[in-house]
């Protein structure tokens, strides 16, 4: 028995698992050990997971010797775990689990590499680490946090959806630390401070206080060579919190093989790369029962044949189904519910989402009758309650499969027993080897599932070397931008990118002290800054800027004009084709603050031109109606807008008081438009999860006089008159998030 994938075939296979096959198993992985090689050990841990995972199957006889082994690999969580049958006979043995127990998080254990990375960040020493997905990265971020040793934190992560799990995960600590959500929320002058921020969010909070220590999550995203375009503003984060505070750090990501070299030196890092995981993916390929020379249609519908009869046979499993885009995952989930719809299969569960679907959107989008069968779809579009919601169900195992994007891999923290790579693009890309291994690792979740299983319905990217650039260090002239240069310190520009900031230095100091503040595109600043300049000659142009409070249409198009193609463009094509169009759809949802008003326009103007409306084409246009108008809200209303506004009104500012004449304030409209037209201080509430309708029915009984904080105490303790004007699923939802 010297094959390893035929001793993995037996464990699954076999019925029983004698004390003898223990014996020869644990022998062979004994001789592996010793090697001591890291992919000697890497197929011991293999098979101890895969026992794990079979243990019913194992002889009670042999629980001691597995016990022994599976305690040399340093599988501490699964021992904790499973204590009655992976019990410690040894004093050393305990002594040794001991030592992995945390100092600071309440009956938790580390796993050995866990422990090493523990050791070094509370010794105080910058870290870079790499490590599977299910490695358990987060649960050292929380004993940073429950160890107190540093006052005052920032936390990046890549989304609002991360930052709102971490925020959940975390609140337990709020006695200790404020917790900090919003730019609007003041450091706390008696407690410590926590900071859950976005990237944008670090840049523009204007008061930071003396920073100790900066994590920031999914670090891979400081790449410029992996077409991330809010990599700038990642990079320019770190540069704002480092060079004014000087704090430690902890970079976490997954597999990353380097870093630009020189830069952990710098810096006094350590780059830590990490195989070891508790769980193992069994990979299983189903691209070869595709025929791949027929044409993309008849490929698609064989595809989502196979995939039916899959998740008809992995049962009640838990599945994601990775998908290329929104359209996709939405068009896919819908031919799944037709199939389980053909099998007369009963409906599963009415969850209380369904309801509030139903009552506030539509019962004519699918995502309600699906949800209803256990199936849901998952993209960067939903509404931010919506989509948590959705993740919250399935990891309560209330949901069989999701529907999703890139967005589940990158923006939200979960797993399932089964992945399926259903598509090879991420949008109109080819996904590569990285993004690859960050589907597959959500395959299996340590703790629950030992084993899972990622299914490949198309070729897999060759495995290739992951190294990420770190721009601001390594000023790669071809690469660099210009937006990261301007924040570089003048002692650290390199030779190759000197002339460009000097040339960039060049411009009026008040004037680079603005476009660094903004941290968007220098080049559009500067045209917005000239466009200014000329309009404001004309009285018709000093209208359109000179504007507060709220603008009027016409202002509020000429803002959006002055932005386009400087700040934005409509190349995407996605809800929105032009300016016009999106001063439209904006003055819609600022007079009566309401999404689904977007959803019917765009739905009835797509079904006039429509001859012949079928049932099943009306589902359609209505789906594909409330993805767009979702997308506009979110990438649009929330980012996009808001953004533009600030920079054009931090510019017309400079210009105005330069020239000594009253500038205008777009500040009110921009927290208006961000705060979704609610109360500012219940703001904090749709930040939290809270649906906008649910919120703005609870205006009337909550002081208007209140901080967000104080909203939040007010909340709790007046729960029981508050519920009465909620519907279950805002129930519910106040229930997850406060």
């Amino acid at each position: 028995m010297e094959d390893k994938n035929e001793i993995l075939e037996t464990i699954e296979r076999e019925k029983d698992i004698s004390l003898d096959e223990s014996f020869r198993i644990i022998s062979y992985c004994t001789r592996l050990l010793s090697n001591h090689e890291a992919e000697a050990e890497m197929w011991a841990r293999r098979i101890c997971i895969h026992i794990l995972n079979n243990w019913n199957k194992v002889s009670p006889n042999a629980y001691g010797v597995w016990a022994e082994l599976i305690e040399s690999l340093g599988f501490y969580p699964y021992i904790k775990k499973n204590q009655v049958n992976l019990k410690l006979h040894s004093i050393a043995d305990s002594i040794r689990m001991g030592y992995y127990q945390s100092d600071f998080l309440e009956e938790t254990y580390f796993h050995k590499e866990q422990k090493k990375i523990s050791n070094t960040l509370l010794k105080g020493k910058n870290l870079i680490a790499s490590a599977p997905t299910s490695f358990g990265k987060s649960l050292l971020i929380e004993e940073v946090v429950a160890s107190k040793k540093y006052n005052n934190i920032i936390i990046i992560q890549p989304t609002l959806a991360l930052l709102d799990e971490t925020r959940l995960k975390l609140k337990k600590y709020a006695e200790i630390y404020k917790i900090i959500v919003r730019t609007s929320q003041p450091p706390s002058e008696e407690k410590r401070n926590l900071f859950l921020l976005t990237a944008e969010r670090v840049m523009e909070y204007e008061a930071l206080p003396k920073i100790d220590f900066l994590i920031i999550d999914e670090f891979y995203k400081l790449s410029l060579k992996r077409e991330d375009n809010r990599a700038d503003t990642l990079n320019n984060a770190f540069l704002k919190v480092v060079n004014a505070f000087h704090p430690k750090f902890y970079f976490l990501g997954p597999n990353i093989d380097g870093i630009t070299e020189g830069f952990a030196e710098k810096y006094n890092a350590t780059f830590y790369k990490s195989d070891f995981s508790l769980v193992d993916c069994n990979v299983i390929d189903k691209s070869h029962l595709i025929e791949w020379n027929k044409s993309d249609k008849a490929i698609d519908n064989h595809k989502v044949q196979i995939l039916c009869e899959l998740l008809d046979d992995l049962g009640n499993e838990q599945t994601l189904i990775y998908c290329s885009t929104p359209a996709r995952a939405r068009r896919i989930a819908k031919l799944y519910l037709k199939h389980v719809l053909l099998k007369q299969e009963n409906i599963q569960q009415q969850l209380p989402l369904v309801d509030w679907i139903n009552k506030n959107v539509s019962p004519q989008w699918s995502l309600a009758r699906e949800l209803q069968y256990g199936i849901a779809i998952h993209d960067g579009s939903l509404q931010k309650h919506i989509g948590a919601s959705i993740i919250r169900y399935f990891n309560k195992g209330l949901l069989k499969c999701i529907f999703c994007t890139s967005t589940i891999i990158e923006g939200v923290n979960t797993s399932a027993k089964n992945v399926i790579l259903f598509d090879e693009k991420k949008g109109s890309s080819k996904i590569d080897f990285f993004d690859y291994s960050n589907i597959k690792g959500r395959s299996g979740r340590m703790m629950e599932h030992y084993v899972g299983k990622i299914f490949n319905f198309c070729r897999v990217p060759q495995k290739e070397s992951i190294i990420i650039d770190i721009p601001f260090y390594e000023q790669n002239p071809k690469v660099l931008t210009n937006e990261i240069l301007v924040h570089i310190k003048d002692e650290d520009v390199r030779q190759q990118v000197r002339e460009r900031y000097d040339q960039i230095n060049t411009l009026p100091a008040d004037l680079l002290k603005v476009i660094k503040q903004n941290g968007v595109s220098i080049n559009g600043q500067i045209r917005i800054y000239n466009k200014l300049i000329s309009d404001m000659k004309s009285k018709d142009g000093l209208d359109n800027i000179q504007w507060s409070q709220l603008p009027s249409y016409t202002q509020m198009s000429y803002v959006l004009e002055v932005a386009e193609n400087n700040l934005f463009d409509f190349e995407s094509k996605r809800g929105v084709f032009s300016v016009k169009q999106l001063a439209w759809y904006l003055n819609m949802y600022r007079t009566k603050k309401n999404i689904i008003d977007i959803v019917t326009d765009i739905y009835e103007k797509r079904i006039q031109t429509v001859v012949n409306l079928t049932d099943e084409r009306q589902q359609k246009y209505y789906d594909e109606a409330v993805e767009t108008a979702f997308h506009i809200y979110r990438h649009w209303f929330q980012f996009t807008v808001p953004k533009a506004f600030r920079v054009v009104d931090s510019i017309q500012r400079l210009i105005c008081e330069r020239n000594r004449i009253k500038p205008g304030s777009y500040s009110f409209f921009v927290q208006q438009l961000e705060n979704d037209f609610i109360r500012e201080n219940l703001s904090i509430l749709v930040e939290f999860g809270i649906p906008s309708d649910a919120v703005r029915r609870l205006e009337k009984l909550i002081p208007s006089n209140l901080t967000e904080d104080e909203v939040i105490e007010f909340v709790k303790k007046n729960r029981y008159a508050l519920d009465k004007m909620l519907l279950p699923y805002e129930r519910e939802r106040l229930d997850s998030c406060i």
